[in-house]
């Protein structure tokens, strides 16, 4: 999987790439990530590429002309690495998709990715006219811009990746990964630390019935914290049938 990132601020990425999962999907050859800067495709001799609103208003906006070039630079060099058509394209933004395991899901399918970060006030609107990209929001707050929210996405999209992670099944048991659930409860060694023991289900060597245990505590746990989802999961039931 190729992901572009399209960004003011590349330096942000350079130790969120060396590090964690993504840096041991990218050294498996499952997923390649490059930074693109913004200010590379400015046109003056201060590499501008922001300027005030139209009709007045405070801050800056992200200017069309740096960021279809740089778009435009993208698309060359991802054909060049020898990807088909266009990528995919991702505008992160407070107004855009809450991002989700279901989203998560299926951006991990394709096969290439551009992904637009806004810093300022954010972007010219011609740009979400012209790119037309998929607008995504990590939540209902505003940050300074994209580049965390970005990173988010970027480590989301890597766990599912095939391989990245080292038990195949690994990202298939966390939270939301399985229906409205939360994930319960996970204990590893010692058996008992100061006078917190391991529940005994867990050591008894009977997987149906740890299977069992672990369903009702996710049931549990999503009851008492995110009581939401089960409302979601029965609204989806009613609807299916």
């Amino acid at each position: 999987m190729r992901i572009d990132v399209l960004t003011l601020f590349p330096g942000m990425f350079e130790g969120f790439l060396e590090e964690g999962i993504v840096r041991v999907a990218r050294s498996k050859g499952l997923l390649d990530v490059v930074t693109h800067d913004f200010r590379a495709f400015a046109t003056d001799k201060h590499r501008s590429v922001d300027d005030r609103p139209y009709g007045g208003g405070p801050g800056m906006v992200l200017m069309c002309g740096p960021v279809f070039a740089c778009d435009e630079s993208v698309v060359a060099a991802g054909r060049a690495a020898g990807q088909e058509g266009e990528p995919k394209r991702i505008m992160l933004t407070p107004q855009g998709r809450r991002l989700d395991q279901d989203l998560l899901e299926e951006l991990h399918q394709e096969p290439w990715l551009s992904v637009l970060c806004g810093h300022y006030e954010g972007f010219d609107e011609r740009i979400r006219e012209g790119l037309e990209p998929l607008e995504v929001s990590i939540g209902d707050y505003v940050l300074s811009g994209g580049e965390v929210p970005a990173m988010v996405l970027i480590d989301g999209i890597t766990r599912l990746l095939p391989g990245a992670l080292g038990h195949p099944d690994g990202a298939r048991s966390d939270s939301f990964a399985c229906g409205p659930l939360l994930e319960g409860p996970q204990y590893t060694r010692p058996r008992v630390f100061r006078d917190m023991e391991v529940p005994a289900v867990l050591l008894s060597g009977d997987h149906g019935a740890v299977a069992r245990w672990r369903h009702e505590q996710a049931e549990l746990r999503t009851q008492a914290r995110r009581p939401d989802l089960l409302g979601r999961a029965d609204e989806n039931e009613h609807t299916s049938q």
